[in-house]
């Protein structure tokens, strides 16, 4: 890839000055306070049937005196991983009755409006503490916010060698656990739309695997919530509910902390992270942090050939505009996204919100790009929609993050989130950013493992998921009596809305859907500058990265 073969993580990391958040030690933690660690070895598991055989295998090895840190959006206690006697609640059994320690960060909202979810959390709490756990059920979050970190580490001080992080997007909880060919998981969430998406609804996602010194940087990520939790619970107010109804119980303290693991392999690790401004506030982000936003600012500005994302929630006009601006500067950057083809649930109001958002975006891109953007949604061989989960983006087979962070306002500045950037120091364009395109493009082409014909290089590759897109379409578009043809993807249509009910559903989004997490002078900055009414953000090409967030 022009310009980027051979940079230095510097040039696409962000330095801690640029993290911009000083009250935390994440970027303190190994040699020469540098913002990220360096010999890791880093592996993609991708949706659900290939993440949870992983998880159940490391539980599995999970020993007397090992510890596991758990931080979580949702868990279903009974959610089976890997077939039967594979379930949260079996799993941790085995892992508490070993005699290994077990501490777990819970999602707790507020108000629990969404009581096929939130309440499993409640209910997995619960049993973790009958077993001998450390459990928060943690509120430490914005209204309407939520904790959707979704991380797990394992540490054992006698085999340091074999610990061990999973971060990324998929939940412990119905509807996960499918496979590459996207025919549905028997367990269901019940919020999907399934007039849309069928009683079995096909769901892709990915995650990401670790070894090396970045366990230790996604460990302090939890420590920080924790002591951050436990500081709270010992206060007056939370005394004052323990003694007159059912508050939290106070929280204990976390083992003593390990040695930082050794070096695994050739891969840099950044974690990226959103913590929204709260009173009061975090101790470790006082005024939070937005280094989710800032790090793929600072990377889209080093983007020369192509940008590949694919996302759950790409309907934000704010942060559409930052891949906007890498469209404008660069004439030959192309820009492919895969996106849902319906919003999760089904709700006239819900449905408005998403799409007059999303709508809006995409104007943005296209403006920009032209027919340098592809937006592309799946659809498994049944021709049902697949929902898309998934929160991982590439940029010229350089840069590659993979996490919980969605590219909408909501994760990059309201709810906590946690992402993590990698760079193959080895092989800079070929290797793991690289990989993890072509494996995604493959299973959307419907390809075998290690068919890469036509997809290597980047442009060639855009050709060849247009043409079968393009076929597709054609083939339901005819009426879907011949044989179908191969692969996954389909064009994903812009659907705008009316004035009128933009005029209702553009401030309910930004209210509701996709609040704004930053500190007021941020905001108040965005208003003078009339950035919502625009929808771009007029930020000086000398600017630092991340000045707008």
């Amino acid at each position: 890839m022009t310009g980027t073969s051979g940079a230095a993580p510097a040039e696409w990391f962000l330095t801690h000055t640029e993290r911009g958040n000083p009250w935390s030690r994440l970027d303190a933690l190994g040699p020469g306070n540098v913002a990220w660690s360096e010999g890791n070895l880093a592996h993609p598991l991708i949706d659900g049937a290939e993440y949870f055989p992983r998880l159940v295998a490391e539980l599995s090895d999970v020993h007397a005196g090992d510890q596991v840190y758990l931080s979580a959006w949702i868990v279903d206690q009974d959610k089976r991983l890997d077939g039967t006697g594979t379930t949260m609640r079996a799993q941790f059994a085995r892992v508490l009755r070993e005699g290994a320690s077990v501490h777990a960060l819970l999602w707790w909202p507020y108000l629990d409006l969404d009581h096929d979810l939130v309440s499993a959390n409640r209910d997995f709490a619960s049993s973790l503490r009958e077993m001998g756990a450390g459990v928060v059920l943690d509120q430490r979050v914005r209204p309407a916010g939520c904790h959707h970190q979704k991380f797990l580490v394992i540490r054992r001080p006698r085999r340091p060698e074999t610990d061990i992080a999973f971060l990324g997007g998929i939940d412990p909880c119905p509807s996960r656990l499918d496979e590459h060919e996207h025919r549905g998981d028997g367990e269901v969430q019940l919020s999907i739309d399934s007039e849309r998406y069928g009683e079995r609804p096909a769901w892709h996602d990915a995650h990401l695997q670790v070894r090396g010194p970045a366990v230790d940087d996604v460990e302090h990520c939890f420590r920080e919530r924790w002591q951050d939790a436990v500081t709270r619970l010992r206060g007056p107010l939370a005394r004052l509910r323990r003694r007159f109804g059912p508050g939290e119980p106070e929280a204990e303290e976390l083992p003593e902390r390990l040695p930082r693991p050794a070096r695994s392999g050739p891969h840099s690790v950044q974690l990226l992270r959103t913590y929204p401004t709260k009173h009061p506030p975090h101790l470790f982000a006082r005024s939070g942090e937005r280094s989710v936003a800032r790090g793929y600012a600072k990377a889209l500005r080093r983007a020369r050939r192509l940008v590949y994302v694919e996302d759950q929630f790409l309907w934000s006009p704010m942060v559409a505009e930052a891949f906007a601006a890498a469209l404008r500067r660069e004439p030959e950057l192309r820009l492919v996204a895969v996106v849902p083809a319906h919003p999760e649930k089904g709700g006239a109001v819900e449905v408005a919100t998403c799409d007059a958002a999303q709508d809006k975006a995409m104007e943005l891109l296209q403006e920009a790009g032209g027919d340098r953007v592809d937006v592309f949604e799946l659809e498994n061989d049944r021709g049902l929609p697949t929902y898309l989960h998934s929160k991982v983006c590439v940029m010229d087979d350089s840069w590659a993050a993979v996490g919980s962070a969605n590219l909408n306002r909501r994760s990059w500045t309201y709810d906590t989130e946690l992402t993590a950037a990698v760079l193959d120091d080895r092989r800079p364009t070929t290797g793991f950013a690289r990989e993890l395109r072509l494996r995604l493009w493959r299973e959307h082409l419907g390809r075998e493992s290690g068919d890469d014909s036509e997809l290597a290089d980047a442009g060639n590759g855009v050709e060849v998921l247009r043409s079968a897109a393009a076929e597709l379409d054609a083939w339901h578009e005819a009426g879907r009596g011949t044989p179908r043809p191969r692969g996954q993807l389909r064009s994903h249509p812009r659907r705008a809305k009316s004035a009128a009910t933009r005029l209702w559903a553009v401030p309910l989004g930004r209210l509701v859907i996709d609040p704004d997490g930053r500190p007021m002078r941020a905001r108040l900055a965005d208003w003078s500058r009339g950035r919502f009414r625009s929808g771009r953000a007029r930020t000086s090409e000398h600017a630092p990265p991340g000045t707008t967030w």
